[in-house]
């Protein structure tokens, strides 16, 4: 009688072992919702100025809507908060708003890449700031033999110095530096010196001739001199010679 008691209890033990170890190997769902940037950010620390820049321009709004509305994918060299404390004071006050999302667009390159494949990218690289050519908004990526991600602007250099956040629309890598814009901070070439006219230049030097000619002149007026006292000398000896025959 005990042993056909047991044995239910003994089964109902096994079928609760069974279910509360297939419910613990289950992972829990992941929390569902779209990719945040500033969330990502903020998650990751010492990103404060920046994130305040991309609230500021809107740009966080701009990025989160095509991580969630395309499969373009983007990569953001995020400056930590340190490299924004090594600008000159009053760097940022100093832009204007258009300027500050040029900025905040020089950061973000509109295909995702990974840091392999920076080793194999054409430069200089498209950002969102626009053109990249010489003298606008050149941006290019070296890779050295220990797989150090180093960026030039033109302006200045900075390094990759960590992976933030990835996943298959979105990279976001640290950097050590702010990256200056050549179109923004870069140094703006001279003036041309002004083209002096003619009328400004100072009048030349007699020529040779001219004083041969000036020479010409004062020859002939003592010429007509000469001629002038003979006509009087002629003019007295006649009168004479008349008188004397009178």
């Amino acid at each position: 009688m005990t042993k056909q008691v047991a044995l239910p209890f003994f089964l109902l033990s096994i079928f609760f072992f069974l279910c509360t170890t297939t419910l613990a190997q289950t992972p829990a769902p992941a929390p569902a919702g779209p990719t945040n940037i500033t969330a990502v950010l903020e998650k990751a620390g010492q990103f404060t100025t920046f994130t305040r820049l991309l609230k500021a321009t809107q740009m966080a709004d701009q990025i989160n809507t095509q991580l969630n509305n395309s499969n373009q994918g983007l990569t953001i060299f995020a400056p930590t908060d340190n490299a924004f404390s090594s600008l000159k004071s009053g760097t940022l006050n100093s832009l204007t708003d258009q300027q500050k999302v040029q900025l905040v667009q020089f950061h973000v390159l509109p295909n995702i890449y990974s840091t392999s494949q920076f080793q194999t990218v054409s430069n200089p690289l498209r950002t969102q700031a626009g053109n990249s050519g010489n003298g606008e908004f050149p941006l290019n990526v070296t890779t050295s033999g220990n797989n150090q991600v180093n960026i030039s602007t033109g302006v200045n250099t900075a390094t990759v110095a960590n992976t933030i956040y990835t996943d298959s629309q979105l990279a976001v890598y640290q950097v050590d530096q702010v990256l200056l814009p050549l179109d923004i901070f870069g140094v703006q070439a001279p003036a041309p010196a002004p083209v002096t006219a003619d009328k400004d230049l100072p009048s030349k030097a007699p020529s040779k001739s001219s004083d041969t000619t000036n020479d010409g002149d004062t020859s002939g007026a003592m010429s007509l001199s000469y001629n002038v006292v003979a006509v009087i000398s002629f003019s007295f000896a006649l009168i004479a010679a008349t008188s004397l025959q009178l």
